[in-house]
């Protein structure tokens, strides 16, 4: 599932923000996504992060150098807090490599306690630095899996929609 507007009750509230390093040459031309996963290995996905919810001003550059920017927008929640995600740029555009400090994820339902995790990444990614990886995945979950659903959850890159 995507993550898309709605109006049901049993859908979340997810709020993103993305630290990017103030690192010379960290910041990004190109399109960031991100996979979110609970300790059940159930998943959703932002193909686009700027097109799906950003929440900065217009004329506001995402993912540059010493950048907080800020994302939201509702998608069905997991039956579990969030606890894993996979962070991929595409690497398009003239200046691919991005240096991304962390994500911190935020969801919220109505009746339903806010749920938060902040997924440390202080690493590049791009084609031409070490790790030489367009991906970040962090997984924070219980025992380092994704759960019992780690079978069903595609932790890597993929095409950004989720639970596939």
């Amino acid at each position: 599932m995507d993550l898309g507007c709605g109006e049901d009750d049993t859908e979340c509230v997810y709020t993103v923000y993305v630290r990017t390093g103030s690192i010379i040459k960290g910041g990004t031309d190109s399109i960031v996504s991100l996979r979110l996963y609970d300790a059940y290995g159930e998943g959703i996905g932002v193909r686009n992060l700027e097109a799906w919810g950003g929440l900065m001003p217009p004329g506001h550059n995402y993912f540059e150098r010493g950048n907080l920017d800020i994302f939201s927008g509702r998608g069905p929640c997991l039956p579990a807090p969030i606890c894993a995600m996979n962070l991929t740029s595409d690497g398009s555009g003239p200046h691919h490599g991005w240096y991304c400090n962390y994500v911190e994820v935020t969801s919220t339902r109505p009746h339903v306690p806010c749920s938060q995790q902040q997924f440390t990444v202080e690493q590049w990614l791009a084609r031409d630095t070490s790790p030489y990886e367009l991906t970040a995945i962090r997984n924070y979950c219980p025992d380092g899996g994704v759960g019992k659903g780690a079978s069903r959850a595609k932790v890597g890159p993929g095409s950004g929609s989720a639970a596939e």
